[in-house]
């Protein structure tokens, strides 16, 4: 097992381009299912969460390769299983969208239940709710979800929550079921819109993506085709939150801002400088500007994105003053706080609110990873300690960030990559 080791109190200056969007691609990968022929999917980001997929789509019978480092090509005319390999769903919170695309092509599914991230239980009950309005029958037997029909109808539904999961699981499931589906209060985050604009560019007959109320009128089938990932909303973020947060200049480049007005505004009320353009930002802050507190509520998109939250915590724990962070979308999602504390930050956690101290300074420690978000946390918060900083349990960190340390050396920052077994601790560490 490898970990991180970071030597913080360095500001960040350059630029870094962003990969494909980590939440579109795993939702895009079980989408091409459904399509008989070759797709072609270009900026797909080199993560786990992509290897986890294709490898349990390979073992369905797709054929899947890479052209080249970004891009995919996927053929799945020839998958004649709608089982998924459960020990491997259960490593990849991303692989329920398989119910939807299997029930969608086969009228049957059989997917474990999702694994991935630990801090918290998220049950899929919407989802069930949209394929039993679908004409479905849906049961978990055995830590399994059945699910079969006899074909497949449109209906309306009116989500009680705009859940992101159910409204794509529900869209691939509706895209060759007979009729007109509408799906009222979906979700509209953007890789919504990026897997509904894949599907359409494949043959799928969707309208509405990205608003309220999403209609999918289904087709016969589905062609292959070529289609290009959009940047990560979520990896923009988080370089915006590290260089407000270590100070510097910091330029990202393959962005598309509208996507990040909700996190820009909160950076900005921060005391850092965010400089839009057409397709890169500027993220700035003189060392010697304060940190300012900043209130943060999590919200559907268009709101701040519960995937930031805990960047902003790790930025906020070097703030003057209190801020409050209200979590909104999941019951838990605060599993950093023990770790933060460990190097030094003050965080209260109440419920679904978490109350951060500034502190003058954070120190280095030796502190896990316990989820995605909240590894990616730590690192922020190693940037800015003063000392050295060890991460472990960094392959939850790499299910969602590609090629994380190289960015990171590119912006000038002291990091590098370990052996857990093979390096010294902490307190004997050195950093060249």
């Amino acid at each position: 097992m490898k970990k991180y080791v970071i030597s913080g109190g360095k500001p960040l200056y350059g630029e870094v381009s962003l990969s494909g969007g980590k939440n579109a691609v795993v939702g895009i990968i079980p989408a091409t299912v459904l399509v008989k022929g070759v797709c072609i999917i270009e900026n797909v980001p080199n993560i786990n969460d992509v290897r986890e997929l294709y490898e349990i789509m390979e073992k369905m019978g797709a054929d899947i390769s890479y052209i080249d480092e970004k891009t995919l090509r996927v053929d799945c005319t020839n998958v004649v299983s709608y089982v998924a390999d459960y020990d491997a769903v259960r490593r990849l919170r991303a692989s329920y969208y398989l119910i939807g695309a299997l029930l969608g092509r086969f009228r049957h599914a059989r997917v474990g239940l999702p694994g991935g991230c630990s801090f918290v239980e998220r049950p899929i009950d919407y989802h069930i709710k949209g394929f039993e309005a679908l004409g479905a029958k849906v049961s978990i037997e055995h830590g399994i979800v059945i699910a079969d029909a006899e074909k497949l109808e449109g209906a309306s539904m009116n989500l009680d929550f705009p859940s992101v999961g159910a409204t794509v699981n529900i869209m691939l499931a509706a895209v060759l079921a007979d009729g007109l589906t509408v799906i009222e209060n979906a979700g509209k985050e953007p890789h919504i819109v990026d897997i509904a604009n894949f599907l359409n560019a494949m043959g799928a007959q969707i309208k509405g993506a990205g608003t309220d109320v999403i209609k999918i009128r289904g087709v016969s089938e589905l062609h292959g085709g070529r289609y290009e990932i959009i940047p990560d909303q979520i990896e923009a973020g988080t370089f915006m939150a590290a260089a407000a947060a270590a100070g510097g200049r910091v330029t990202i480049r393959n962005v598309i801002p509208k996507h990040l007005e909700s996190i820009s505004a909160k950076i900005e009320a921060s005391g850092a400088t965010v400089e839009e353009f057409d397709d890169y930002i500027i993220v700035s802050r003189d060392e010697n500007t304060p940190i300012k507190k900043v209130n943060v509520k999590t919200l559907p998109y268009p709101g701040f994105p519960t995937d930031m939250q805990s960047q902003m915590a790790a930025l906020l724990c070097r703030a003057q003053g209190t801020s409050i962070i209200t979590e909104t979308i999941f019951s838990y999602r605060f599993q950093y706080v023990d770790e933060l504390r460990r190097m030094g930050a003050n965080l209260t956690v109440d419920g679904n609110v978490c109350i951060v101290e500034g502190v003058e300074k954070l120190t280095g420690a030796a502190v896990k990873a316990e989820d995605l978000r909240a590894g990616i946390s730590l690192v922020i918060a190693a940037l800015v300690a003063e000392g050295i900083t060890e991460i472990s349990e960094v392959r939850f960190i790499e299910r969602g960030y590609e090629n994380l340390v190289d960015k990171l050396l590119s912006l000038g920052a002291n990091v590098k990559v370990v052996d857990d077994e093979a390096e010294p601790t902490v307190s004997e560490a050195k950093i060249s």
